[in-house]
Formats: structure tokens, C-alpha cells, sequence
């Protein structure tokens, strides 16, 4: 049965049109209820990126939580693994994240987190649906059972300790020149002052946040802020982040991109150097890098791929015992430290792989080349195109065509009215024509 609410990462949409004060207020009662577990004064935590409609957000469901008798503690701005590892640290029963991402400032969204820091399952979100369309009015806390709200002020040491924590004792950066983009979203406070105590020059952009500008032209969704600021001020290394932190992508001394393809190669490696990696390979998508793939088998590691989503990346992790995975765009777990992807983390132990080697990050990050890869979109009306005969042969002849000199991946979004068709392999030529063929296909049958 399909979902009204949750998607793959919470509940997101356009503030005061789908995520409405009172939407929030009923998925505050409707949380908390279902984890109403035990005698214990229950509580939960609630950090928030920098959004104006954050304000509205969480006071909604402050006003949800307590009515049903959970005590709210309040984190402020927040990277959404900060709220995850607090959720557990502090023995919450709840987490809640209010953030859209790496979407624009008119968005917004929640993310829930179960008591070990954990997004919930399908199952749980379920529950938790089906309460929010219920009449909850009888399963109000009387009034001496309301809960409390607070502010809580020395989150953002806990986070900074947590992610040094993360390195070896001792662990230095001194000498290394750093331009961090907060994206100014949530990291804009945590992520300069942990990179400054650890020995770093900092140079930041993106860190004055007004409540609309959260990813406008800066963050891991537009890195040529970075790029330019790097080699500007000749820094050593650029990071990126998004508006909730749980995402990074890298830019070198030279102003050129690091993907999270090659970042996972990176620590990967350094892992198995270290005697670190409890898997002899890491968990990806299905959208990353064929180059990533052949040069993991180099190193006698495995790459297993999932569908979209870093959701689906953690699971795979977590049933495979799995320590490394993520996503091409830049969500990197590392399960031995956090239960979501966390920017600051990966970002502090590619660091240490630079400070280690003491070589430029363009030839610490370069682990592979990148085989040309080609996606296109195709946008259609309605009914299932990928089910048309017409589209069924093209890609079987495209298939052929590549003859296992490449991949091809053909995938309806998640989110829009959209075909995406991926190719890559050896001969750009050759993958650009099978691309070509399989969408004007699908343009055929979906006009």
C-alpha cells in the first residue's frame, strides 16, 4: 500500500502548502504516541536546519509532543547526524530533524529517528501514518502529564567532541590551509569550530544564514562557490557541505571536484590499510561509478549496489555488516561512528588520509578515472512507459550494443513524472548513441 505521508527520507514538501503547522502538530502526537513505550518520562529531541519555516515547524510539533506527555528538548541548528547521535546519546525515545536538505529555503521537511539514532522503519512510519489520520483527541495526556519544553545549549561541543572522537588521540591538522562551505545551513557554527581545533586554517563561506538563502549558490549542489574561494586563497582543500550536514563532497587544490564515488575509495582503502574495514568491500548505488567498481576489485574488494538512496545503502550496510558505503553525491556512512551520513565525519577522516600521505588532495582523491558516464531525463505524462514494447526492445538493443563494455540503468524517479536513463562505459561514443536510442524510445511512447 502506498504512503501518503513518508517518502524515502521522512516527509518533505513545500512549507505552509504540505508541511503545514498543523501537519506538524499531528505528526508530534501522532510520534509520539507510538513511542510511548514503558513507565519512563519519555522524551524527545528536535534539531533543525536553518529555514525560516523551521520556526513555525518546530514549534508545531513542540505543541504535538506535548499534548500526548513527551518532554521536548530543543537542539537549534543542528546537522541532521548531530540529532541522530544525540537522539541515542542522550536516551531519547524520539529524534526529529526538521530540514529539507539540499532542497531551496520554500521547502522544509521532518526526519524521525528511533532511540539508537536509527531512521525508523517502513513498519513504524506506517504506525505513525496511521495515527496521524486518526482522531487522537482521546489519547491526550491529562494536564498534569503535558510535557516540558527546553533549549538545550551544549549540543554543539557534544557534536564537535563526537566527530574529533571520530580520528585517532592526537590527531593534528596543523598546516593545512581549509575553505569549508556550510551551505548556510546547519553546520554553519559546528563545522568551522571543529575543523579550527583540530589544527586547520579555516577560511568559510556559506555561514551567515538568513533563514532564505540555505543552498542558494553555495553547498554540495553548487560547489563553483568553493571551487573559486580555493583557489583564491590557495587553500589545501574545499569542503562542501548541505544544508543539513549529512552529505560532502571535496574540492582540491586545484578547484576540481571530488565526487563521493572517489571519497569512498579513499577511506575505503585507508580502512583496509588500517585493518578497519570489517567487510572486504562497501555498499554503494546503483548511480555510482563503474570505474569505483574495477578499482575496489583491484584492491581484492567487493562493491554491492542498492537502489537510490542512502536509506537503502544503510540497510544493505547494517544486514550485510558493512563499515563503509554511500552515495555518488556525497553521502558517506561510516557505520563504526554514525547511524546516517554525516559531511563532517567523512570530511575529518579524508583529512587524515591528506595529512598522513602529505601529498596535494588532487592525488589523494584521483584513486580512479571516472569511466564517461551519460544521464538523461524524459519527462511523461502518464502510465508506465519502461512496460511498452517498443521501449522493451530498445533497451534490449542497447544492451547488446554495449556488449558488457559498459552498464545501462533505465529507472522511473522516485519523485516526478521523470524516466532517467544512465549509461556509461568505455567508448563515450558508443554509450551517448545507446542513451540516445533508449530515450528517443521513451519520448516516443510518452508524448
Amino acid at each position: 500500500m502506498g504512503r501518503k505521508f513518508f517518502g524515502t527520507d521522512g516527509i518533505r514538501g513545500r512549507a505552509n502548502a504540505t508541511i503545514t503547522p498543523e501537519l506538524a502538530l499531528k505528526v508530534g502526537m501522532a510520534a509520539g504516541l507510538t513511542f510511548h513505550r514503558g513507565d519512563h518520562r519519555h522524551r524527545v529531541v528536535i534539531g533543525k536546519d536553518t529555514r525560516l519555516s523551521g520556526y513555525m515547524i518546530e514549534n508545531a510539533l513542540v505543541a504535538g509532543f506535548t499534548s500526548v506527555g513527551m518532554d521536548v528538548l530543543l537542539l537549534g541548528p543542528m546537522p541532521t547526524p548531530a540529532v541522530a547521535m544525540l537522539t541515542h546519546s542522550m536516551r531519547a525515545d524520539l529524534g526529529v530533524m526538521i530540514s529539507a536538505s539540499h532542497n531551496p529555503f520554500d521547502d522544509n521537511g521532518i526526519k524521525l529517528f528511533g532511540p539508537d539514532g536509527y531512521k525508523l522503519s517502513d513498519e513504524v512510519e506506517r504506525q505513525i501514518e496511521r495515527l496521524i489520520t486518526d482522531d487522537l483527541s482521546a489519547k491526550l495526556a491529562q494536564p498534569a502529564d503535558m510535557g516540558r519544553a527546553k533549549r538545550i545549549e551544549s549540543v554543539h561541543a557534544r557534536y564537535i567532541e563526537f566527530a574529533k572522537r571520530t580520528l585517532p588521540r592526537n590527531q593534528s591538522f596543523e598546516g593545512l590551509r581549509v575553505v569549508v562551505d556550510c551551505a548556510n545551513g546547519a553546520a554553519y557554527r559546528v563545522a568551522p569550530e571543529a575543523l579550527w581545533e583540530l589544527g586547520c586554517e579555516v577560511i568559510t563561506i556559506g555561514d551567515k544564514p538568513d533563514g532564505f538563502n540555505i543552498n542558494r549558490d553555495v553547498g554540495s549542489t553548487a560547489p563553483e562557490a568553493l571551487a573559486a574561494k580555493v583557489r583564491e586563497v590557495r587553500a589545501d582543500v574545499g569542503i562542501a557541505l548541505d544544508g543539513d550536514a549529512d552529505r560532502v563532497l571535496v574540492v582540491d587544490e586545484k578547484g576540481h571536484l571530488v565526487d563521493g564515488d572517489q571519497l569512498m575509495a579513499v577511506i575505503a582503502e585507508s580502512f583496509k590499510e588500517d585493518g578497519r574495514l570489517s567487510r572486504d568491500g562497501i555498499v554503494a548505488t546503483v548511480m555510482s561509478n563503474l570505474g569505483l567498481e574495477r578499482h575496489l576489485a583491484s584492491l581484492g574488494l567487493s562493491l554491492e549496489r542498492t537502489p537510490v538512496g542512502d536509506r537503502y545503502v544503510l540497510e544493505h550496510m547494517r544486514a550485510g555488516g558493512f563499515n563503509v558505503g554511500g552515495e555518488q553525491s556525497g553521502h558517506i556512512i561510516l557505520s563504526d561512528y554514525s547511524t546516517t551520513g554525516d559531511g563532517l565525519v567523512a570530511a575529518l577522516q579524508l583529512l587524515a588520509v591528506v595529512h598522513r600521505h602529505q601529498r596535494p588532495v588532487s592525488e589523494v582523491c584521483h584513486r580512479f578515472d571516472a569511466l564517461p558516464q551519460i544521464l538523461k531525463n524524459v519527462r511523461y505524462k502518464s502510465g508506465r512507459p519502461l512496460e511498452n514494447d517498443i521501449v522493451v526492445k530498445a533497451i534490449a538493443a542497447a544492451e547488446l550494443k554495449l556488449n558488457s563494455h559498459g552498464r545501462l540503468l533505465i529507472r522511473p524517479s522516485g519523485t516526478e513524472p521523470v524516466i532517467r536513463v544512465m549509461g556509461e562505459g568505455d567508448d563515450r561514443d558508443l554509450v551517448e548513441a545507446v542513451v540516445n536510442d533508449v530515450v528517443e524510445a521513451v519520448g516516443r511512447v510518452a508524448a
